[in-house]
This record gives C-alpha cells, structure tokens and sequence, in this order.
C-alpha cells in the first residue's frame, strides 16, 4: 500500500477511535487516551505523555498536539499553557501553538512545519482541567513562524469532511466561535464539579461523569448568567431537570424545597427519593468563597415559587 494511503487509513482509524472514546467518556484522561488504538493488529498511540507535539512512528505525518491544563501551583512550560484559553475567547480567527523548545528545525516542530505545508488534519487533545482534555478534531496547521516559534492552529468548521480545512475568514471565525462555546461549558463544568469534590449537592453522589454543573441563572442572563463557581451547582442529570423545569429549587439560606407538585405524587423509589429532598440543606463546598450566590439564588428562587 502506498505510504499516502497507508497514513490516510491510521489517520482516519485514530479519528474514528477518538471520537468513540468522546461519546462515551466526553472528556479525556490519560486512562482513555494511554492505550492508544489497534490498526492491522498493531497497537499505534495517540499522544507522547512526555510531549505535546506527536507523530507515531508508523505514520508519515503528524498526529495529535496536546495543551495541558496547569495543576495549582504547577509549572508552566510553554506560553500556549497560560494563553490557549485566552486565545479561543478572544481570538479572531486561529490560536496559537507554541514550538516544542527554542529550535524551529527540531523533529517536533517540523513535523507542525510539515502538518502545514501538506494541510494534514490533525487532533488536538485541549486541556480544560488538571489531567483532562477535550479532544478536537480535526484541527489544522495554518501558519509556521520560526521567528516567533509559534504555528497558527484552525479548528475545522463542524460537519465538514476530514480533510477540508476551513478555506475562508468567515469560515475559521465560525468554527473558532463553536469551539469557545464548547470551551466555555467544559471549563464551568469542571470547575464547578471540582469545587464540590466532584459530588452532587443535592445527594453526595461521588460520580463526576454523571454529573451536570446546572447554572442557577441561566448564561444568557447579561447580568448575572457569568461562568462562575457561585453561579453553579454539580447536580445529577435527573435533578439537574428537575431543577430546570422547577421542581426543585434553592432558597437564599440554602434550603431545598421540592414542589407541591412532585410531593402530590405517588409513583414509586425515585420520586420518593426526590420528595426526601425536600426541606433539606443544600452540600456546599468547603471553601466558602466558593458557595453558590445568594443574590442569584434568590433570583433563581422567586421563579420556582412562581410557577409552583
């Protein structure tokens, strides 16, 4: 098989496998991305835990780019792990992406050099917590700078094909916009989540996957709809609807009171489970600062009464 071909199948196959691990888990940890994908029996990664930029040995091109997501207190190896963020929110119509060291004919940023000149989709594993990423992708090299030692990256606009980078202005500055809403959920989920030790308030379940970070004003709201801490609350998908459709609610002082709507009913362990709810106390997060705002509570608190 010609090595073109050969590169197009293993890039398509990590695409393929990536996305299935996305629909499962939605964000990434090196648990899911470690053990990389099997092609005609052999195992090939997906990213170098070592590195940001990575080409497996059996491909000819470059793979996959990877930003981590700072720990507290951790260090800081390259500009883009301070800027990424930044750069989506208020980029116009690429980000940029930082060399691997200070040599631009280093293996590492020549295969971001290559990546470019011959427009090869690429994967690019974002940080958007400590050990967690969200996978992108396809993504594209669009610019090379050996003086500045940065390459442009481009996201792809959504339903397009694989091997179409964005061929316009208008074109990048959309996808760029739907990866920053995308950004913006996955960044106040996890630190809503994480604020609470990855509970949900309402019930202490310990299981971060099945949890929403429900907004106590909806984002939309120009004054108080910020992606905040204080504007959310770790909630299981059930009581996360409830809470939206105003079944549940939140008092200022942090009680939770369950509609008369749902304690008329009779019908069966999970929605007596809901109505035990009822006069409790909302969990809250140890550090104080972090505990849900009150004025907003009170807000959010006005509209359950009304439609109970």
């Amino acid at each position: 098989m010609p090595e073109g071909d050969r590169d197009a199948l293993l890039r398509l196959a990590a695409f393929e496998h990536v996305r299935r691990l996305d629909d499962v888990h939605g964000h990434l940890t090196a648990n899911e991305l470690k053990p990389g994908f099997t092609f005609e029996g052999e195992r090939v990664p997906l990213m170098n835990p070592q590195r940001g930029i990575f080409k497996p040995r059996q491909m000819r091109f470059l793979l996959s780019i990877r930003t981590v997501f700072p720990r507290p207190g951790g260090k800081v190896w390259y500009d883009d792990q301070r800027t990424v963020h930044r750069s989506i929110f208020e980029g116009d119509e690429t980000i940029d992406y930082a060399f691997m060291g200070r040599d631009p004919g280093a293996a590492d940023n020549v295969w971001l050099r290559e990546a470019f000149e011959h427009q090869v989709p690429v994967i690019y594993f974002l940080g958007i917590a400590p050990g967690r990423y969200r996978a992108m992708l396809p993504v594209f090299i669009q610019g090379w700078d050996a003086q500045s030692l940065k390459a442009r990256v481009a996201f792809a606009v959504p339903d397009e094909p694989v091997w179409a980078p964005p061929s316009s202005a208008p074109e990048r500055r959309y996808a760029l916009r739907e990866v920053r809403q995308r950004l913006h959920q996955d960044s106040f989920r996890e630190a809503v989540i994480d604020a609470y030790g990855g509970r949900c308030a309402l019930t202490g379940l310990p299981e971060p996957v099945l949890l929403d970070a429900a907004h106590i004003v909806e984002d939309a709201h120009e004054a108080w709809g910020q992606p905040v801490v204080t504007n959310g609350i770790p909630l299981s998908k059930t009581h996360h609807a409830a809470f939206d459709a105003h079944l549940i609610g939140i008092d200022p002082d942090y009680g939770v009171h369950v509609s008369e709507r749902l304690l008329d009913l009779d019908d069966g362990p999970m929605l007596e489970a809901l109505k035990a709810l009822d006069r409790g106390a909302l969990h809250r997060p140890r550090r104080v600062q972090d505990w849900p705002d009150r004025d907003r509570l009170a807000l959010r608190f006005e509209r359950f009464k009304a439609a109970t």
